[in-house]
């Protein structure tokens, strides 16, 4: 007989990262979407506000009570692009000013607001969120999660949460 496979079961580190994940969205009011992608442009994890929740999800809402947040379906992949994109720009933009390593971004707009804030590894964490959202509650819950986050996204960790994303995807 077998032993059963253990290649789907989240080690320690991803369901430690995904609770942080979880803490966020969580703890401050008016987030829409989340999304953690890796240097390369990838997604590791995300929250949907469509309600989906995959192995790479953080929580789904609407349980228990808890605020429903407004998006538009598949935002965490659309999310996971734009924070890619943006954070090749602004260090790119940095490079050519001389301004040193990007921290964090922020894009203010009519109908939300866009942070990404650079996890040490060179991962981005990306949040969207309500227009009337406090910048200051948004931003410093996400520089709570880059401090704990960063030093456990290892390699290996990155690699584990790719694979549980393309798992997500078939």
């Amino acid at each position: 007989m077998n032993a059963p496979s253990t290649a789907h079961t989240p080690s320690k580190e991803a369901r430690n990262l995904r609770w942080l994940l979880a803490k966020l969205v969580d703890e401050v009011p008016g987030v829409r979407s989340v999304a953690v992608v890796s240097s390369d442009g990838l997604l590791l994890l995300s929250y949907d506000p469509d309600g989906t929740a995959g192995p790479g999800s953080g929580p789904t809402r609407g349980e228990e009570g808890k605020r429903a947040p407004s998006g538009p379906r598949g935002s965490s992949a659309d999310l996971a692009t734009i924070v890619s994109g943006l954070g090749s720009l602004t260090q790119g933009a940095a490079r050519v000013l001389d301004g040193g390593p990007v921290k964090q971004t922020v894009v203010a707009m009519d109908e939300g607001s866009l942070f990404v804030m650079a996890i040490s590894d060179g991962s981005l964490l990306g949040v969207h969120a309500d227009p009337d959202c406090d910048m200051s509650v948004v931003a410093y819950h996400m520089a709570l999660f880059v401090g704990r986050a960063g030093h456990v996204l290892t390699p290996e960790l990155r690699t584990e949460l790719r694979a549980s994303m393309e798992d997500t995807d078939q």
